[in-house]
């Protein structure tokens, strides 16, 4: 069994919001008709309390975009974004959410940050996706959705890792830095990924 995952396509993400991801309103039509190739489509949701160690201004005199060591781990300190119950961290309102079964949200622990739809970026808390996507009976998974060089790329590779058969679908994403996506591409095909255009199932 196949299934398609959304990955965060959130107001906060689109052009004209804290964390825009340039063009990242662009793959929505995409998004919505690959979900009819599936018969199961799962999305997930950064989730973020106010207090949230990533988010630049809970850090005193650091910018946005800066990195720190946290806790052993190299963190991006973020603009404030998908701040839990709030309409920046909803879908944006174009997203057909009518076929997603489940929701996995992430980012929910103030102290460690969450790319990946499976685990922390520490590794020591998983989501429970992994879990429910076995106990469907999947076996492969296809990806897309926001932002490629970080939440899409990380959730692909702990799907490698936790060996399921993984597509990511180029051209139904958009990354915050191409050359950073460029990387993570050649990480996923190393790892034994697929790398394909989704226009090419219309």
């Amino acid at each position: 069994m196949k299934a398609l995952i959304i990955i965060d396509m959130q107001n906060d993400f689109m052009p004209g919001g804290p964390l825009a991801v340039p063009g990242g309103d662009q793959i929505i039509p995409l998004i919505n008709n690959l979900q009819n190739k599936f018969d199961l489509v799962i999305a997930t949701q950064d989730w973020h309390p106010e207090n949230h160690s990533s988010f630049a201004d809970n850090h005193p005199g650091k910018s946005a975009y800066e990195k720190i060591d946290m806790n052993g781990i190299e963190q991006v300190l973020w603009p404030v974004h998908c701040i839990q119950t709030t309409g920046g961290a909803d879908f944006h309102p174009h997203l057909n959410a009518s076929r997603i079964e489940a929701i996995f949200r992430k980012g929910t622990d103030p102290k460690i940050d969450s790319y990946s739809g499976f685990y922390d970026n520490a590794h020591k808390k998983s989501t429970g996706l992994a879990g429910y996507l076995k106990g469907k009976g999947v076996t492969s998974l296809y990806f897309c959705g926001l932002a490629a060089d970080y939440c899409v790329s990380y959730s692909v590779l702990d799907a490698l890792q936790e060996g399921f058969k993984v597509t990511l679908y180029e051209d139904a994403t958009r990354a915050i830095s191409e050359e950073s996506f460029s990387k993570m591409k050649e990480e996923i095909l190393a790892k034994g990924g697929r790398i394909k255009i989704a226009e090419e199932l219309a």
